[in-house]
């Protein structure tokens, strides 16, 4: 992991071994990530990434395994498609005029042996403490592709109570207490974009621990039009996940029925941005 943080905001912990996702999220001392507080899905690489605060899921699927067709049939996606456990090469990293930037490339061989590469640059503002992500993926292969992308960000449920809540447009009545929903866990999926805005925002907070300061998240609608948010309960997990989305939660052949797949040619490019502060 690599040390990435400024005088004020976040400590963060960068995973060079996947995807430079991030690990640690360490604010007023207190680790905010779920640690082992999560559900065992049997895929140890999901079982790392769902440690941390951070991690990518895509670029040739999302969510739970699905069945594969054509040349593939018999086969299944992996969980969360196949970012997970691609290493970083970092090409630069900055601490100046008391920011921090990180860059770096994660080249990706899919599930169908196509290749892809994520362009990967974070950012965090030394005046306000804010973290910015930055990602551009590209289709290497010869072949189109169809893009999916999902960023799950995870905080450990332990530090929550009965006055932190669920805030913003997207939600039923702008918002509800963290423990929404069916116990001992549950999931929804909504559009999240508002009067034609390009950027959604949706908070987390109060949470007590960290000084009554509340987690804001925004992300780029553009091509994360949709908001998934789920929370699992269930011994031995005690976990929140915001997930920024680009497809609505149904299955692969609805979407692609439907003509909801993005297609990435080869050479052509897409990006996705979202950012973070505690406020």
């Amino acid at each position: 992991m690599m040390d990435f943080a400024v005088a004020k905001g976040p400590k963060l912990a960068l995973d060079e071994t996947s995807v430079l996702d991030i690990g640690a999220c360490v604010v007023d001392g207190n680790n905010l990530a779920p640690g082992r507080a999560i559900p065992d899905d049997g895929d140890p690489r999901i079982d790392h990434s769902l440690e941390g605060f951070l991690f990518t899921c895509g670029p040739d699927h999302i969510r739970h395994p699905q069945p594969m067709t054509g040349a593939f049939e018999g086969r299944r996606y992996p969980l969360h498609g196949s970012f997970s456990s691609h290493p970083a090469k970092i090409l630069w990293t900055k601490f100046e005029n008391g920011n921090a930037e990180c860059r770096a490339d994660i080249d990706i061989v899919t599930a169908e042996g196509r290749t892809a590469r994520l362009e990967r640059h974070w950012r965090i503002d030394g005046a306000s403490g804010e973290v910015s992500l930055a990602d551009r993926v590209v289709n290497t292969s010869i072949e189109a592709m169809p893009l999916f992308l999902m960023y799950h960000m995870n905080i450990g449920g332990k530090w929550f109570d009965s006055g932190t809540r669920l805030t913003g447009q997207m939600l039923e009545n702008g918002g509800f207490p963290w423990t929404f929903g069916e116990e001992p866990g549950d999931i929804f999926c909504v559009p999240a974009e508002d009067k034609g805005e390009d950027w959604a925002e949706i908070s987390l907070g109060p949470i007590a621990a960290i000084g009554g300061r509340s987690l804001r998240v925004r992300f780029s609608t553009d091509t994360l039009p949709f908001l998934q948010v789920w929370r699992n309960q269930r011994a031995p997990a005690h976990v929140l996940g915001i997930e920024p989305v680009s497809h609505r939660w149904v299955s692969r052949a609805e979407l692609e029925e439907a003509g909801e797949f993005n297609i990435l040619q080869p050479g052509e490019a897409r990006s996705f941005a979202l950012n973070f502060a505690f406020v």
